[in-house]
């Protein structure tokens, strides 16, 4: 299928059987200049916030295509769920808190702060990497305020690179240092394209999964971020089943990073 077909099929399917016709324009929207007719694209969905519930976290073991799940670090069930996936053949990440712009909301434990000095920035890391059986990346949960900061991604990025692990900046800030400064450490490195569930219904997540699905279309791979939502995990499910031969190919994210 083409980009053209997949537009088409992804606009007729949207608004006929879960979207209202008021997202006609919206759907159209994506009528751009084809880029390749036969590009087929690579997209990844990383699945955020794994550790709390074991409930909500294996409602995405019956999707059948590989994922990469990111494992909040220190709760109780984040070992057994990243030895789970692990298990399953999906990527685990250490899904690591940092400190948003907003001071009266608690990233977790494991966190870093601006102000956090190298020591204590190693020592956080260390225990937050070997908390997460099998991580073979890193990304950033919360971090509006953290990611900004130059000198504190830096050291926190060298201790990433150092144990061989990659990085993806999630972008919960559009001036975030991540990504920029992985590359500059000359480390494997990506960013986030899409977020699927800032919206969490089905309707709205459907519509960011053509979305992604568009970008791949254009730049060959996209990555979007989701979390361990009912809603996000049966969107999933029905974007599968519809575009089950649009020539759309799953992989983990590490497919996608690059130095």
């Amino acid at each position: 299928m083409d980009r053209r077909e997949f537009i088409t099929k992804g606009t007729s399917f949207l608004l006929g059987s879960l979207l209202s016709p008021i997202l006609l324009s919206k759907a159209s929207a994506y009528e751009k200049t084809e880029k390749s007719a036969l590009l087929k694209p690579r997209l990844s969905l990383i699945i955020d916030d794994i550790g709390p519930s074991v409930f909500r976290a294996k409602l995405f073991s019956v999707l059948d295509i590989p994922m990469t799940f990111a494992v909040l670090p220190h709760f109780p069930k984040s070992e057994y769920l990243a030895l789970e996936f692990h298990n399953a053949g999906h990527e685990i990440m250490l899904h690591q808190p940092m400190e948003p712009l907003n001071p009266e909301v608690d990233p977790g434990p494991g966190a870093l702060y601006v102000g956090d000095g190298p020591d204590k920035i190693v020592k956080i890391m260390e225990k937050n990497i070997a908390a997460i059986p099998y991580a073979t990346g890193v990304n950033n949960h919360m971090g509006s305020k953290f990611t900004t900061h130059q000198k504190e991604m830096h050291q926190t990025l060298e201790i990433v690179k150092g144990r061989g692990l990659f990085f993806i900046d999630s972008l919960t800030a559009s001036d975030s240092k991540g990504y920029k400064t992985a590359k500059r450490l000359h480390m494997p490195s990506a960013c986030r394209n899409i977020f699927l569930d800032n919206e969490p219904d089905a309707r709205s997540i459907l519509r960011q999964l053509l979305r992604l699905a568009d970008v791949g279309l254009c730049d060959g791979h996209a990555i979007g971020i989701g979390h361990p939502f009912p809603e996000t995990a049966k969107a999933i499910k029905i974007f599968l089943k519809d575009f089950r031969d649009s020539g759309i190919k799953f992989v983990g994210v590490s497919q996608l990073v690059a130095e």
